[in-house]
């Protein structure tokens, strides 16, 4: 019926607290089929992830899909079956929730155009498609994420900036294309610690500092200066409180720049390291995974792109 195609983002970076989000060229997929008995849901998933996530209706993306989903929208001649090809490790601060939280909310308003225009599968993904219907599904996400730095770069791509208001303010930034290193160790951080972590309250100098350089950091990644950006991913709200939790993340940040990176912080809220660098990419991912190794923790780099395309909608016949 409808596979869509999202991709990873890198969330935070730095002093930019669920704030600022960058798309990279990593990609979960996603396919909604009417099939099987009336009232089924499976998820079929492979690739990453796969012997850890639920293959019924407790699956982030059936579930997401389900909570927004009215009774008469769903299908009374067929059961659901969801299909995912995970390339995104789970659990990696590489948003792979964000990706099955947007996929569930995608398949929702197809259900809806499904049931409206059943003999019309054009009309279907038109509706689906609208820049209307897209809108609406970021601002849900953003309700359900809590904050927005992750939905918005893999729904829209590129780097973004949002910022809650009354309502919320989500802006496209343009960018100089970047290589990243992504390093992520075998390490379970779950969200709710990495959340713990943080102060209720912040002192006025660490609320000055980080403004400051998150204004910095976008500026340098406007122009592709990783010099400034070097100095920009500073941060003084969550890096000091959540690095000591995810052990040799510090000395892999490190070993990284010594490596040759330009700049690094956590992706996400960790556990994964993320590295800007132009050159030696395999020699920084490398250098990294020696040192989760030295801190007694197996990991995984990946080389990625920098994109600006993001959230793919495509028909299935």
């Amino acid at each position: 019926m409808l596979t869509v195609r999202i991709p990873a983002t890198t969330a935070n970076l730095g002093p930019g607290f669920d704030c600022i989000g960058l798309a990279l060229g990593l990609w979960n997929e996603f396919t909604l089929e009417l099939a099987g008995q009336p009232g089924e849901i499976i998820v079929e998933t492979s690739g990453e992830g796969a012997s850890k996530l639920s293959s019924d209706s407790q699956n982030l993306v059936a579930k997401t899909m389900m909570d927004e989903t009215w009774p008469g929208m769903l299908p009374t001649d067929s059961g659901i079956k969801i299909k995912c090809v995970n390339g995104i490790p789970v659990g990696s601060g590489l948003g792979s929730s964000s990706t099955a939280t947007l996929a569930g909310l995608i398949f929702a308003s197809a259900l809806s155009a499904h049931a409206v225009h059943r003999s019309n599968a054009e009309e279907t993904l038109t509706v689906v498609r609208s820049q209307q219907n897209l809108d609406r599904v970021l601002r849900r996400a953003i309700q359900i994420e809590g904050h927005g730095d992750n939905v918005a770069p893999a729904l829209l791509g590129g780097l973004v900036l949002v910022v809650k208001d009354e309502d919320v303010i989500v802006q496209q930034v343009e960018f100089a294309a970047q290589k990243v290193v992504v390093c992520v160790p075998d390490f379970h951080f779950l969200t709710s610690a990495a959340r713990s972590a943080i102060p209720a309250e912040y002192s006025r100098s660490q609320t000055v500092f980080n403004i400051g350089h998150a204004m910095l950091a976008l500026v340098a990644l406007r122009r592709g200066d990783l010099s400034t950006l070097r100095r920009a991913l500073s941060d003084r709200i969550h890096e000091p409180y959540r690095m000591p939790l995810i052990p040799g993340a510090e000395q892999v940040r490190t070993a990284s720049l010594a490596a040759g990176a330009e700049a690094a912080c956590l992706s996400g809220a960790g556990p994964g390291i993320i590295a800007f660098a132009t050159q030696n990419h395999d020699q920084i991912g490398n250098a990294m995974v020696d040192a989760f190794k030295a801190a007694g923790l197996q990991s995984r780099y990946w080389v990625l792109s920098t994109i600006t395309s993001g959230t793919e909608i495509i028909a299935q016949s």
